[in-house]
Order: C-alpha cells, then structure tokens, then sequence
C-alpha cells in the first residue's frame, strides 16, 4: 500500500507527556520568568527551528523518492513535533495567568510564588518554592501549585501547623518560613 494512502493519528495530542493537564476550570498560574521562559521557546520554535526544518524537507523533497529519503522523513516528524509543541505552548500561554510572587515581598502568609522553609514530624526541614505547574524544576525544590504539599500549605501562615496526606499516612508539617522575591526597582538614571 502506498504511503500516500495511510492516515496519521490525528487526536489532540497536544500534551506533552511530562506536564500533567491543568485542573478544570482553573488558570494556568506562572511567574512573569516562567511566562517569558515559555514565551521565549515558542517564539524559538516559530522563527527559528521550525523554518529550518522546513528548508530541509524542502531540500531533501527535491531529491526525488520520498519513501526511502531519510532526510525527509526524519523531517516531517520534527516538523509534527515542533507543530505538536507550538499548539501546547500556544494554548498554556493564552491561559496563562501572570502572577507576580513580589507583590506579597515581606508577607507571611503562603501564596503562589512563596518559597517555604517547613519541618516534618520528625525535624526534618525542606525548602521548597510554589510556582506555575508549566514552570517547574524538582530538583531545585520547586513544585506545583497543584500540588499535595502546595495545596497543604497554600494560606498558612509562618508558624502555623497544616496536615498533609501521605501514602504513609497524615503528615503535620510545621511552617517555619516564607520568603518572596524582592521587588526590582528600576532606576531613572544617575
């Protein structure tokens, strides 16, 4: 059968596999670098690799029989998944909700953008930082705004003592302290 005749899937494979969708009904919550970060890679992908991976199925297109034309078909798979990838971040990005962590500077209480220095039952301290669910690092102590332990301590203040649900049962955590970002001033010259 020739390939001209076979259809590729075409369901909403707009998820990337590694991000968990957004609940719904909720806004997509970023921190304004975690916005620009996305901002900057989907407009990355417009203007400059995708145009590359076009030249070169152009080019390797010319070269006569696609069917066995590496060149080719490596590249219309790039170019599937740099579209795949435009929609999602197209669609993060227009549900985005841009909220900026150094509005609460200097507060105690625990609200998006909050990085919380928190004990367990047993004294063991962990530092983490709640920020947007398409913005985060694990393994620098960042986590979703979703999140067990971000919705645990979402509200609470220094001090306080919130339960979190674990697979090994009700966890207290004690939160010890809130940090936000300090505001950046911008200077009007010497």
């Amino acid at each position: 059968m020739s390939k001209a005749f076979t259809k590729e899937p075409e369901g909403d494979e707009d998820d990337d596999v590694a991000l968990p969708p957004l609940p719904a009904g909720t806004k997509n919550y970023m921190t304004p670098e975690g916005y620009q970060r996305l901002r900057a890679e989907l407009v990355g992908l417009i203007d400059v690799e995708r145009p590359k991976v076009v030249e070169i199925v152009h080019w390797a297109a010319s070269n006569g029989d696609r069917s066995e034309n590496g060149d080719y078909l490596y590249g219309k798979k790039r170019l599937r998944e740099i579209d795949r990838r435009i929609r999602f971040l197209t669609k993060r990005l227009d549900r985005a909700e841009v909220a900026d962590p150094t509005a609460h500077h200097g507060n105690d209480q625990i609200f998006f953008g909050a990085t919380v220095t928190y004990a367990n039952q047993a004294g063991v301290e962990r530092t983490i930082t709640i920020k947007g669910i398409d913005e985060v690092d694990n393994l620098n102590g960042e986590v979703s705004w979703i999140s067990p332990i971000a919705r645990a301590l979402l509200k609470a203040r220094e001090g306080d003592e919130v339960q979190l649900m674990t697979p090994g049962g009700l966890e207290r955590l004690e939160v010890l302290e809130v940090r936000y970002p300090a505001p950046t001033r911008e200077t009007d010259g010497p």
